[in-house]
């Protein structure tokens, strides 16, 4: 059979041959820890719980449970059109294995979470995908739980090494944005450029002042950055002492407190922070054909074979999670959405501003269940920049500076996407523990909250993380949009949020926060802001910012 174009199938390795294979057979066949008789997934060269390098493939029975899925209505392939279930299988003889796959020959209205599945394959080309459908045996299967219970990641924070705290050496002292919009057909290190020249004056100082750079994630792939330092470098003839460039960091605010970091330990005075996309002028290049589509031919990745080649596959299963435990519903992130809409209409620089009712949002385009158009943010072309300066320079610069309390970053469950928290999104609930480890301040402190909102549900898992209101309660709190709202309880993401003013990756909270704590936002201001949280990322690695004022 030859391949389908299109549909990015694995990469066969040593490591993970016996599993794309297994359908020759029929047998699904999963990684055994032969000292503790763990399952591994995805396969590992040792056992990440005792330890173990003696490990061999597994031969399993192929049941499992229906731990989550999504109907996908948006993306797909020649050989995968929408709508198709994409989902996680538990599989029955260690249900803290998930495997990410479709369900097939199965009405999506009629499945449920919890159901018996079993597992049977298709062949394309030399791959054998494991796929799951309704279990003709419908013997109750184990389902998944939690490894660490929402309640408790805090037991698993480690405490400060000492009294002393990195955050105190530094502030933010100036902040810059370049033009932001749809397709603006520009090469991104123009705006890249903007965006760091509108920062350096923003803080009073020179281009050669900067001695440190530091991006996220330095790549130039669909759409996702300028290249990084080395573009900017090259562009601009700086002789940074340090640099810093990455995706292993703590999501896209990452390269913010790596800065911080440079500047307590004297690698540098001046850091420049800098994220830039232009992901809307990528697609229409690709449209174009003048630039090729991302992940086409072979991949390393154990969901884009399924078609799950969006954090929203992911997310939405978390979100049908948290719907199904908790009581959440659409409205619940409907309101979320509302309330991003509504401040993005005091904010010259969004990108959507029109108003937005409940009834828009719900009756709204079905992107992946539970998830509609505007739970999405919005792909745009722009740049964010920072400026993190040692504090004894700081306070000597042409702006207030705007001070560090603590970070947020211990990563405490699994990373990977499929194999982590169930019930929220991945890497949030750990990182918002340890920040209020490191601070005598509390969440009823907090002014202004900018947090992650990629998609709805990520804001939502953030509002809980970080006890504004309790586990599974967000249904109740963000019912109506008063506690949200610009003069509610905790005014959420002031500029219209990524879901309204446009995608720039956690960076535009950064700058809206500290815009907010100056009172420099203008119409939409929050009044006698002095504490801003402003989170970024999950999924990947995530972190957290608790800002305030200078004393």
């Amino acid at each position: 059979m030859s391949e389908i174009p299109g549909r990015p199938l694995p990469t066969v390795t040593a490591l993970n041959e016996y599993f794309w294979t297994a359908g020759a057979d029929g047998v699904l066949r999963i990684q055994e820890c032969l000292d503790c008789n763990a399952l591994i997934h995805p396969p590992q060269p040792v056992c990440r719980y005792c330890r173990s390098h003696e490990l061999r493939p597994r031969e399993v029975s192929g049941r499992g449970s229906l731990a989550g899925f999504t109907v996908n209505h948006r993306f797909g392939f020649p050989d995968l059109p929408p709508p198709y279930v994409v989902a996680e299988v538990a599989i029955v003889e260690d249900p803290r294995v998930r495997l990410t796959t479709n369900i097939v020959d199965a009405d999506p209205d009629n499945l449920q979470l919890g159901q018996p599945v079993e597992v049977t394959f298709q062949q394309l080309d030399d791959i054998w995908l494991p796929v799951f459908r309704p279990a003709a045996d419908l013997t109750p299967t184990p389902e998944p739980v939690d490894l660490i219970a929402p309640e408790d990641f805090a037991k698993h924070v480690r405490p400060m090494l000492g009294t002393q705290k990195f955050e105190d050496h530094s502030a933010i002292t100036g902040i810059g944005a370049s033009r932001l919009g749809r397709r603006l057909m520009v090469p991104p290190l123009a705006l890249t450029i903007e965006a760091c020249e509108a920062a350096v004056a923003d803080a009073g100082l020179t281009l050669d002042d900067i001695d440190g750079l530091s991006t996220y994630p330095g790549l130039d792939v669909a759409g996702m950055g300028e290249g990084g330092v080395t573009a900017l470098e090259g562009a601009l003839g700086l002789r940074p002492t340090w640099i810093n460039g990455g995706m292993d960091t703590f999501g896209p605010g990452g390269s913010v407190i790596a800065a911080m970091m440079a500047v307590a330990t004297g690698m540098a005075r001046h850091v420049l922070c800098f994220r830039t996309l232009w992901e809307a002028t990528f697609g229409q290049l690709v449209k174009e054909g003048k630039l090729a589509p991302p992940m086409s031919g072979r991949t390393t990745s154990w969901q884009h074979p399924y078609g799950a080649t969006s954090a929203a596959h992911t997310l939405a299963q978390n979100a049908g999670r948290h719907f199904h435990r908790y009581g959440t519903t659409r409205e619940t992130l409907g309101w979320i959405a509302l309330n991003q809409r509504a401040n993005a209409a005091l904010n010259p620089t969004a990108i959507y501003r029109d108003p937005l009712t409940m009834e828009d949002y719900l009756s709204a385009r079905t992107i992946t269940t539970p998830f509609g158009l505007y739970d999405c943010d919005v792909p745009c072309d722009g740049a964010v920049a920072v400026i993190v300066s040692a504090i004894d320079a700081a306070r000597d610069l042409a702006k207030p500076a705007i001070r560090f309390e603590a970070v947020g970053t211990q990563i405490i469950e699994r990373t990977d996407w499929d194999q982590t928290t169930m019930t929220h999104e991945p890497q949030v609930l750990g990182q918002s523990a340890h920040l209020w480890s490191r601070t005598s301040l509390r969440p009823e402190d907090v002014d202004v909250a900018e947090l992650y909102d990629g998609f709805s549900f990520n804001c939502l898992s953030w509002i809980e993380a970080l006890g504004f209101c309790g586990i599974g309660e967000a249904k109740d709190f963000l019912d109506g949009g008063h506690n949200i709202a610009r003069d509610g309880v905790l005014p959420l993401n002031t500029h219209g949020g990524q879901l309204s003013h446009g995608r720039t990756h956690g960076m535009g909270l950064i700058h809206e926060a500290v815009s907010q704590l100056r009172g420099e936002a203008g119409d939409r201001q929050v009044a006698n802001a002095t504490v801003a949280v402003a989170s970024s990322g999950g999924l990947t690695p995530s972190g957290v910012l608790l800002l305030r004022t200078d004393d």
